[in-house]
């Protein structure tokens, strides 16, 4: 293998006094073992003109990024990633917008990053591309004649194929993922959605074992579920449980049960819901009334987006409507913080909390469920509440397991929860924490690179040839049609 080159919306460039997360380590690992590359949008907006790409070299690992104009990131970033596709992939399709402007720009993007990549690549480097921002990438490098060997990895749920179909050009889309020798997915469930897709919608060839052909060329699908660096975040709880803040907030809950909630602010992760279950939980169970606390951070995200700002209103009024009917003069049941915390703050949150609440609508995997659980003291830990519908469901399974959408679950999970006898919470807790330790972000890491490393199977590609002897394919190439007539959506 020669350089490992990732690609990936925003870049983890290193800066001074920041904390870089488990799976920007993890790459950066990679990286350095390998040499290699990290490409993406800088995250800044440039008003007039797009200035040259910025790069620098740091332990082996050159970070190379580009800025977007402001159409740019209308269309591309907030535009069809984050108003088409990040509804789309999370089953919402009543939130779904889609406009050609928007696709235009999402194809324009990618297609200038191809251009700008393109000319830094050897022949030898592998590509690695990731999330749903930079679908087509692959397909643009390949218009441009590189054939190195490209992954793909997507950190979002993929969408059944009744689901897709709603989209304007899904055709498209997917034709772009076929453009990679191998495409990654967080669960089985998103893994049989495409295949599905392939299967039904385009008439492609499912062999076994992931195996598949279409639009011309051979690739593979498997589910790589992302952990997390589990003993290192548990030794970070584990000293950050002395902490001053940590302390300070064991010290304000008056020896009362902690419920954490720990969420971007964003309409997948079922907050709303949440809160409701948490009103539920006390009309249902007066008997916990002053016995707990439930303290929601929601760290603020897209902020310039009128749906997120709703949001933060709905749920502000949901804390006050909550505490109004049922805060006493020396307590207050909800605590809603729309602000972020480092990870290491959050990690002594986490063992403070008698119950971690994750309850996503859907989500790709969802690691605060396993940073909850790394969390826990061994001899004492607390319970996970977790949504079947987030990716970390299909692992954590000694979980309580909920729906969501019903609140009278969630909140009956709840109760049991806050009166789980000690025993039944050490031996659900031993139990997941026996999978995050066999799964974690290096396994993960290095599951896709040596799967994305070692080929097609040549037994696989015998069986497509022999189905289709006589019949033309399609040039491996996967030729696009001009960025400015984007084929097929809107017309």
């Amino acid at each position: 293998m020669g350089r490992l080159v990732i690609v990936s919306n925003r870049v983890s460039v290193p800066k001074k006094g920041a904390q870089a997360g488990g799976l920007a380590v993890a790459l950066k690992e990679s990286l350095e073992r390998h040499g290699g590359l990290w490409f993406g949008w800088s995250g800044e907006v440039a008003e007039d003109r797009v200035p040259p790409p910025k790069s620098m070299t740091q332990r082996g690992i050159t970070y190379v990024t580009t800025d977007l104009t402001r159409q740019d990131y209308e269309e591309f970033y907030n535009g069809f990633s984050n108003s088409t596709l990040w509804p789309l992939f999370h089953f919402r399709l009543g939130l779904l917008e889609v406009s050609r402007k928007s696709y235009e720009g999402y194809l324009r993007v990618n297609a200038a990053f191809a251009a700008a990549l393109a000319p830094m690549l050897r022949p030898d480097d592998v590509v690695w591309v990731h999330d749903y921002h930079l679908i087509p990438l692959g397909d643009e490098l390949r218009r441009l004649g590189v054939t190195n060997r490209m992954g793909f990895f997507l950190h979002t749920p993929f969408p059944v194929p009744e689901l897709l179909v709603a989209l304007p050009g899904h055709r498209r889309l997917v034709r772009a993922m076929c453009a990679y020798d191998l495409v990654g997915f967080q669960t089985r469930d998103d893994v049989r959605a495409f295949l599905g897709y392939v299967a039904g919608e385009i008439s492609g060839d499912v062999g076994e074992n992931g195996h598949f052909s279409a639009f011309g060329r051979y690739a593979k699908t498997e589910a790589y579920p992302i952990g997390i660096d589990t003993n290192a975040f548990a030794e970070l709880a584990e000293v950050q449980a002395d902490a001053p803040e940590t302390q300070q907030l064991i010290d304000s809950l008056q020896g009362r049960q902690l419920i954490l909630g720990v969420e971007r602010l964003d309409y997948s992760k079922g907050l709303p819901h949440r809160f409701d279950a948490i009103e539920c939980l006390l009309e249902c169970h007066p008997e916990f009334s002053r016995a707990f606390e439930f303290m929601q951070i929601a760290a603020p995200s897209r902020e310039d987006v009128a749906r997120y700002r709703a949001l933060k209103r709905q749920l502000e009024s949901a804390a006050g409507r909550i505490n109004g009917r049922f805060a006493e003069f020396d307590w207050q049941p909800v605590r809603y913080i729309n602000k972020g915390y480092d990870r290491a703050s959050l990690a002594g949150f986490y063992r403070a909390a008698s119950v971690g609440l994750v309850t996503p609508l859907r989500d790709g995997m969802n690691l605060v469920a396993k940073e909850y659980v790394a969390a826990q003291q061994a001899d004492n830990p607390g319970v996970l509440v977790l949504s079947r519908f987030a990716g970390s469901a299909r692992e954590l399974t000694s979980a309580l397991i909920v729906n969501p959408f019903d609140v009278n679950e969630v909140a009956d999970a709840l109760a049991k929860a806050l009166t789980m006898p000690r025993g039944e919470r050490v031996e659900r807790w031993r139990a997941m924490m026996k999978v995050i330790e066999a799964n974690t972000v290096e396994t993960w890491r290095d599951a896709f690179l040596s799967d994305l490393t070692e080929g097609m199977s040549s037994e696989f590609e015998d069986e497509i040839h022999a189905d289709e002897e006589g019949v033309g394919l399609e040039a491996p190439s996967l030729p696009l049609a001009p960025v400015a007539q984007p084929p097929g959506l809107l017309r």
